[in-house]
């Protein structure tokens, strides 16, 4: 039951006012018998407090936990995607945790392999830029089969939670995540008679496979990001990309659904 889940880790950043807010909820949830851990690993409860940035950055720097649930304070402002409660109203989030009125809902990940060498996990997006002021060239696999080559800014492939965010600002498709797909959505393509690609954002089932070559031509160091942060890798030839078995599990309270939540950010 979620009453029995009482170790909470708090994540947060460093700034003074963030400091200052972590403590209180440190206090407020002390206070309610609950244990806040030093360590990710000891909690079973992961509170982020700030934006959906902040939530972003507690569910990549916890390890995208399954074995937990991740809960969202947002301490300004209206509410975001990932952040259900209030700064200012606590008691709501310990109320409902104790009387078990909220529900988990379950938001899918994507999975990138950089050249076989290294795994990342994102719950927003993938995205790969040309790291100069230059196009470059990316050939667009699949299910191993060559769908287009591309020649442009970048790339980005996000989630269906992802779609509200870098996705819908170069206006691709907003996503129910009920579905289990992923999304592809060119940065500035350029089409001519060497070039074609289909021009506008597409959706692979979740059993797809797809792969991204970038041509080797001299701008072969794109710009590679997980979500919100930046991946150091030098050099870039094959991204292989697909939906991951695993889900982040998150709080959210009861008439909260993730279109009401676009409705209200949005409309």
């Amino acid at each position: 039951m979620l009453a029995d889940r009482m170790n909470i880790f708090i994540f947060t950043k460093q700034d003074e006012d963030s400091l200052s807010k972590k403590e209180i909820v440190i206090e407020a949830m002390q206070h309610e018998g609950f244990k806040v851990v030093e360590q990710s690993e000891d909690a079973n409860i992961i509170i982020s407090i700030g934006n959906d940035g902040t939530f972003l950055q507690a569910v990549r720097k916890t390890n995208f936990r399954q074995d937990c649930l991740y809960a969202g304070i947002y301490s300004e402002g209206r509410q975001a995607m990932y952040c259900d409660f209030h700064y200012n109203n606590l008691h709501e989030m310990v109320l409902a945790i104790r009387k078990a009125d909220i529900e988990v809902r379950r938001y899918p990940l994507i999975e990138a392999s950089i050249d076989n060498q290294q795994t990342f996990y994102c719950l927003n997006e993938f995205s790969i830029r040309s790291n100069i002021i230059r196009t470059f060239v990316v050939d667009v696999i699949i299910d191993d089969k060559l769908f287009e080559t591309f020649l442009g800014d970048g790339l980005i492939i996000s989630t269906p939670t992802g779609s509200t965010a870098y996705n819908k600002s170069v206006r691709g498709a907003v996503v129910d995540p009920f579905l289990p797909c992923f999304q592809v959505t060119e940065l500035a393509s350029v089409n001519n008679n060497t070039y074609r690609t289909l021009g506008s954002p597409f959706i692979l089932s979740g059993d797809r496979k797809l792969r991204l070559h970038v041509h080797q031509d001299g701008n072969d160091f794109p710009s590679v990001a997980m979500d919100n942060e930046a991946i150091g890798v030098r050099r870039v030839v094959d991204v292989e990309i697909g939906l991951s078995d695993k889900v982040i599990k998150t709080v959210k309270l009861k008439h909260n659904s993730f279109w009401e939540k676009v409705q209200r950010i949005y409309l």
